[in-house]
C-alpha cells in the first residue's frame, strides 16, 4: 500500500512500541501457517466430491445391512414355525418306530433351552426298552444306543424319503434279537427308500435283494461278486423239485 493509501487507516496517538510487538507476533502466526496452497480451493471441490461419493456408499451400506437384519429376523421366525412343525412330526414318528423295533417300550425326543436362540436348542433322547425305566440315550447299553440311533433316523426318512441312503455297519453292536427286527423294518421301509448297505450281520444280508462282496482268490488280487437272492431262491426251489423227482 502507497502512504496516501494508508492514511483512512491512520490511529491518532498510536503506540509505535506496541505496534512493533503486534507486528512481530502475527508474523510468527503467519510463518506457522506455512506456504500458501495455490491449488487448495481445487483440491478441496475434489475432497468434498469424494467425500459425498464415500458418504452416498456409507449411507446405501447402512440400508442394505438394515435390511438384511430385518431378512434375517423373517427368515430365523419362518425356520422356527418349521423346525417346530417338523421336529413334532419326527417325534411322533420316532415313538412309534421305537416301539416297532424294540418290541415296546417308550422313547421321546425333547427340546433343551439351553440357548439365547431357540435353533441352537438341545436336544435330549428318552428311551425305555422293555422292562427297563425311561433313561437318557447315554445310559442305554451299545447295542440300546444304535437300536435307537437307527429308530430316529428312520423317523427322519419317513417325513422326508430320500431316494437312496447309505447305511455303513449301523447293525455291528445289535444283538441277535434287535437285529432281526432291525432287518425286518428295513426290508419294509425299502418300498420308499432304496438302501445301499454295508454289513457283516446275516440277518441284514438275509432281507436284501441283492449281495454284493469283495473275495481275495490270489493275494492282492480283489474279485467282486454279486448275487440276486431272488434267483438264487429261484435255483434253490428248483434244485430241491428235482431231487423230489
Amino acid at each position: 500500500l502507497e502512504y496516501s493509501d494508508c492514511l483512512p487507516y491512520k490511529e491518532e496517538n498510536y503506540n509505535f512500541d506496541e505496534g512493533v510487538a503486534e507486528t512481530a507476533q502475527l508474523k510468527r502466526k503467519m510463518s506457522y501457517l506455512g506456504h500458501i496452497n495455490v491449488e487448495a480451493i481445487e483440491q478441496s471441490k475434489e475432497v468434498t466430491k469424494e467425500y459425498d461419493q464415500l458418504n452416498t456408499e456409507k449411507e446405501d451400506l447402512e440400508k442394505a445391512s438394515s435390511d438384511m437384519e430385518i431378512i434375517i429376523k423373517d427368515m430365523t421366525a419362518e425356520m422356527l414355525v418349521t423346525f417346530n412343525t417338523e421336529f413334532e412330526k419326527i417325534r411322533v414318528n420316532f415313538i412309534k418306530i421305537f416301539k416297532e423295533l424294540f418290541g415296546g417300550g417308550e422313547a421321546d425326543l425333547q427340546i433343551i433351552e439351553d440357548s439365547d436362540d431357540p435353533l441352537e436348542y438341545g436336544i435330549n433322547i428318552l428311551a425305555s426298552p422293555p422292562g427297563k425305566k425311561i433313561m437318557s440315550n447315554s445310559q442305554l447299553s451299545g447295542g440300546e444306543q444304535s437300536l435307537t440311533a437307527i429308530a430316529i433316523l428312520f423317523a427322519i426318512l419317513r417325513l422326508k424319503p430320500m431316494p437312496f441312503c447309505i447305511l455303513d455297519e449301523i447293525d455291528s453292536a445289535l444283538d441277535d434279537a434287535n437285529i432281526g427286527r432291525y432287518a425286518k423294518y428295513l426290508k419294509r421301509f425299502s418300498q420308499e427308500t432304496q438302501f445301499i448297505v454295508i454289513t457283516h450281520r446275516k440277518p441284514t444280508m438275509e432281507v436284501a435283494d441283492n449281495l454284493y462282496g469283495v473275495t481275495m482268490e490270489e493275494r492282492g488280487v480283489s474279485k467282486i461278486i454279486s448275487v440276486k437272492l431272488s434267483e438264487a431262491e429261484s435255483m434253490t426251489d428248483e434244485n430241491k423239485e428235482k431231487k423230489a423227482k
